[in-house]
């Protein structure tokens, strides 16, 4: 049986001792009751997997004895979407945990001219993303930005390959086409309502290239979450 996971900020080496957090403390100890020398598995979110031993129950802490430590390498190439906030939340929130399923390493929210919400909840949204990570079994937590604007952020990215999906008819490129996939490579995904035509335009004179994620027209968070997988699961 696969041991437990947590998220957990305070790693350490073999040898060591490390207190977690209170609220991972609590689910340790008061949901799943675990005991002192049973073991569990944390990550940093950024690559480290630790083997720990709980060691110690201290008032509202959690102390743990890591006993082996690996690094387990980050997803490649590196894949960032950049998806404009949107009116329903929970479909934002919907993507985030997609994405974080399917293995993105960057996400940037964007505020563009049809974007009709703006509320950012940051440390909400870290959390559904810590639990998604971990439901998959993973080491690596996406970095989730905060939000740009988008005309003062596209002409500032370096990636190699640089994209835009839009609705516009215009010819595009089918994402499935793009191989192979060079070490860095960013997708923008509108908001409802689409970019606008100048925002496109702006895109494509900081050489963004146009591409299609399929034959049909889909929502944005659909857009973002099929743009993950088509540029991940090749």
């Amino acid at each position: 049986m696969a041991l437990p996971f947590f998220y957990t900020e305070r790693t350490g080496q073999p040898g060591t001792t490390v207190t977690l957090e209170e609220s991972t403390s609590k689910h340790i100890s008061q949901v799943l009751r675990m005991k002192i020398g049973e073991k569990i598995h944390i990550t940093d979110g950024k690559g480290n997997k630790l083997t720990a031993a709980i060691h110690n129950y201290q008032k509202k802490d959690c102390i743990v004895a890591i006993e082996k430590s690996i690094f387990i390498e980050p997803w490649f190439p590196s894949i960032s979407i950049a998806v404009s906030l949107l009116k329903n939340t929970s479909r934002f929130e919907w993507f985030l945990e997609k994405a974080t399923e399917t293995g993105i390493n960057n996400i940037i929210p964007m505020i563009c001219e049809r974007t009709e919400r703006t509320h950012f909840r940051h440390d909400r949204l870290k959390n559904i993303m810590v639990s998604a990570m971990l439901q998959s079994q993973q080491a690596w937590l996406p970095q989730l930005s905060e939000p740009v604007f988008f005309s003062s952020w596209v002409g500032q990215q370096q990636q190699a390959l640089k994209c835009i999906a839009h609705c516009m008819e215009d010819r595009k490129q089918s994402v499935r086409e793009i191989s192979p996939l060079p070490a860095e490579a960013l997708i923008c995904i509108g908001p409802e309502g689409d970019f606008t035509p100048a925002e496109i335009d702006l895109a494509l004179i900081n050489q963004y290239i146009p591409v299609s994620l399929g034959e049909t027209r889909l929502r944005a968070e659909t857009a973002a979450i099929a743009a993950a997988i088509l540029l991940r699961i090749r």
